[in-house]
């Protein structure tokens, strides 16, 4: 089984002259919520030289120009990427399409998704749907602790809205809960859960329009490459929207097969159970 592995590459130049178009995760790939990544913000730099579009993707619950200034401060360069779109942006048309009174599950730096809309931010008790940009504490609490809500929640049948697929993320050397443990919670219990980001249409569909505009034209069957670290999120959207994926195997899920560069059958076992093949692998992005 081995033997069908993907290519492990060494640099992204290996296998970027194949695309016109980049799209690459945020958080796991040019940072990992503590520090930048600069090996991967070269990469992308020297792709964007190549000519290559390169459009960062994040399911960051947040606007684009509070992901921007929150790469800025990490010193990632602008140089890295020409467009970046968030699951916090595309979410917006979930929100404004549902019931205008909203109850917000998540912490009170993402209250600026709201901004602009035409919704009351209620109670949960008084709440027509439910809108999770993730938990309130998330260095303190886990989905666990979440299942009561949950159920109240889903005994009133409202609809839930993800604004944040990742089911986890780094931050520094652990993994914390995000949105997207929440929303699998819900649809477990029977819930309608709404959800725009990775590995959804929506976010694609919105990333393909960002490399048009930095093309100047319409891309006609453009070749895609996908960059990320989450299986159910970046690579099966990759999969899902048609595109090449590249794997970078050092990010979540490095536990699961023994560490960020895992032996073959360690990799092949774990890319085998989720039906999903990236085009090739690396540990980290550079």
């Amino acid at each position: 089984m081995t033997a069908s592995l993907p290519r492990k590459i060494d640099a992204l130049a290996d296998i970027s002259g194949d695309y016109d178009v980049i799209l690459c995760d945020v958080w796991g790939v040019l940072h990992n919520g503590v520090e930048a990544a600069l090996p991967a913000a070269a990469a992308l730099e020297r792709a964007r030289v190549d000519g290559k579009i390169v459009v960062l993707v994040t399911n960051a619950p947040r606007l684009k120009r509070e992901v921007e200034a929150g790469l800025d401060a990490l010193g990632v360069p602008r140089a890295a990427w020409d467009r970046l779109v968030t699951s916090g942006d595309v979410t917006r048309d979930l929100i404004a399409e549902g019931a205008r009174r909203v109850y917000h599950l998540g912490a009170d730096r993402d209250i600026m998704l709201f901004d602009g809309l035409d919704i009351e931010l209620v109670e949960e008790f008084e709440a027509q749907s439910v809108v999770c940009t993730g938990l309130f504490d998330d260095e303190a609490e886990a989905p666990d602790d979440y299942a009561e809500a949950l159920r109240r929640m889903r005994a009133r049948d409202l609809p839930f809205v993800c604004a944040n697929p990742d089911i986890v993320v780094e931050r520094g050397d652990r993994l914390i809960w995000c949105a997207g443990a929440l929303a699998r919670d819900y649809a477990q219990l029977g819930g309608r859960t709404l959800i725009a980001g990775k590995p959804h249409k929506p976010i694609y569909d919105a990333a393909l329009k960002a490399a048009a505009d930095t093309a100047g034209h319409e891309l006609v069957d453009p070749r895609v490459l996908a960059i990320g670290d989450g299986i159910l999120t970046d690579i099966k959207g990759a999969s899902a929207a048609g595109y090449d994926a590249l794997f970078i195997t050092a990010g979540i899920h490095a536990a699961e097969y023994g560490g960020g560069d895992p032996a073959p059958a360690s990799l092949s076992a774990f890319l085998t159970a989720h039906g999903l093949w990236p085009r090739a692998t690396m540990p980290r992005l550079r």
